[in-house]
């Protein structure tokens, strides 16, 4: 048999072939489109269907999880807040309690004030608007405070002030032999009756302008 008419017999089966291939190929892109274009038809298999569905319904849950992580974490933060400390309270005794202190101002007046067992004596002085500065706020680092103690005797009753109290008194104005710290004197039953006199002047010299 010569080749043309092999190749004539053959043509309309390369035909059909060609054809069942472009019908097959149109078909796959009918069910592809849909998946790239999120629209469903149809013509799209139901396994194309199910995994649509799953995929935004997995979106949709992980943008509201997020949505209410994100609510979550704008909420307000709660807080604490402790109490202020004002330097110079005292608590008024108790009846029976009282335990009595007198100041002497630079003028000469004396103020005698019934205080609580464990008051020193700057916050004595400032609760009742006497003229003791105590620019460190009691923390024994300046000697604004400085007090004079009238009595031998009841500066003998009091625990011996430290290095730190020494330093500072040496920055003291008209420093005695029975000068203290206001803030570093608390009222004990042995005090009952104590008497300080406050400087004419006070040097407002602390331990931070030597560092």
């Amino acid at each position: 048999m010569s080749a043309p008419r092999v190749f004539a017999q053959r043509l309309p089966r390369l035909r059909l072939a060609l054809d069942s291939r472009q019908t097959s190929g149109s078909s796959l892109a009918q069910y592809a489109r849909p998946r790239c274009s999120g629209q469903l038809t149809a013509n799209t298999p139901r396994l194309a269907v199910s995994a649509h569905r799953s995929f935004g319904l997995a979106a949709q849950t992980n943008n509201s999880a997020r949505w209410q992580s994100l609510q979550t974490s704008q909420q307000p933060r709660p807080f604490s807040t402790s109490s202020a400390m004002s330097h110079g309270h005292v608590d008024p005794p108790k009846p029976g309690e009282e335990l009595y202190v007198t100041f002497i101002t630079k003028e000469g007046d004396e103020h005698k004030i019934s205080v609580s067992k464990g008051d020193n004596l700057l916050d004595i002085a400032q609760a009742h608007d006497l003229d003791m500065e105590g620019a460190c706020g009691g923390s024994c680092a300046c000697s604004t405070c400085h007090v004079i103690v009238t009595e031998q005797d009841y500066y003998d009753k009091m625990p011996e002030p430290d290095d730190d109290e020494n330093d500072m008194l040496d920055l003291a104005f008209g420093l005695t032999e029975t000068s203290r710290l206001g803030c570093q004197v608390h009222m004990t039953p042995e005090l009952n009756g104590l008497k300080v006199k406050l400087p004419s002047m006070t040097r407002n010299l602390q331990s931070s302008d030597f560092n």
